[in-house]
C-alpha cells in the first residue's frame, strides 16, 4: 500500500499547497463556506457492493459528503470519527458517506476490512464526482443540510469527535 504523506494528500489533485516555512506542518483543515451561488452538484454513482446510490435519497437529513483514497494517511486517520458521528448524532439525522476517489473496489473492500470500518463507502472511479464537486484536496468533507443544499467545505483531516466539530455538526442539523 502506498502511504503518502499530509503534504501529498493536500496537493493529490495538484493544489498548490504553500507552506510559511520548511518546517512547518500543514494546517489540520480549513473550513469554509459553500462558493455562493453555486450549485450542489447531483451525485449518482455505485456503492462498494455494485448498487446504484444517489444522495439526492438523503433529502431530510444532514450529510457529511466525505472525499478520500485509502493511500492517504489524513484520510485513514479521520475515518474512525466520521464513523462514529450518525450513532452519535442519530442515524435518522445524519448520514456521513464516504466517496473514494479513483481506487478499484476490491482495493477498498480489502482496506474496509483490515480497517474495521462500516462506512458506507460510493466510488468516484474516474474522478468526475470530485472534480464536479469542486475537490483538490484530501481529504475534503463537505457538509450538506437536510433540504440537500451544499453548506460548507472542509478541507484537510479532522477529528469529528471534537467538540469544534460536532458543534458544525449540530448546526449543520438545526438548519
Amino acid at each position: 500500500m502506498n502511504t503518502w504523506s499530509r503534504r501529498q494528500c493536500l496537493g493529490a489533485l495538484g493544489a498548490a499547497v504553500l507552506l510559511p516555512a520548511a518546517h512547518a506542518q500543514a494546517p489540520a483543515h480549513q473550513r469554509s463556506a459553500w462558493p455562493r451561488g453555486e450549485a450542489t452538484p447531483a451525485l449518482q454513482t455505485l456503492d462498494l457492493q455494485g448498487q446504484a446510490v444517489r444522495l439526492s435519497d438523503f433529502k431530510g437529513r444532514a450529510v457529511l459528503l466525505n472525499f478520500w483514497a485509502s493511500w492517504c494517511e489524513p484520510c485513514r486517520a479521520e475515518m474512525p470519527t466520521l464513523q462514529g458521528l450518525p450513532p452519535l448524532m442519530g442515524e435518522d439525522r445524519l448520514a456521513v458517506i464516504a466517496l473514494n476517489f479513483k481506487e478499484p473496489p476490491q482495493r477498498v473492500q480489502r482496506f474496509m476490512a483490515q480497517t474495521s470500518l462500516s462506512l458506507p463507502v460510493w466510488l468516484d472511479p474516474q474522478g468526475d464526482h470530485a472534480r464536479a464537486w469542486g475537490v483538490r484536496v484530501f481529504p475534503t468533507t463537505v457538509l450538506i443540510a437536510r433540504d440537500g443544499l451544499a453548506r460548507e467545505r472542509v478541507r484537510g483531516e479532522v477529528d469529528w469527535s471534537s467538540s469544534e466539530a460536532l458543534g458544525w455538526v449540530e448546526r449543520l442539523m438545526a438548519a
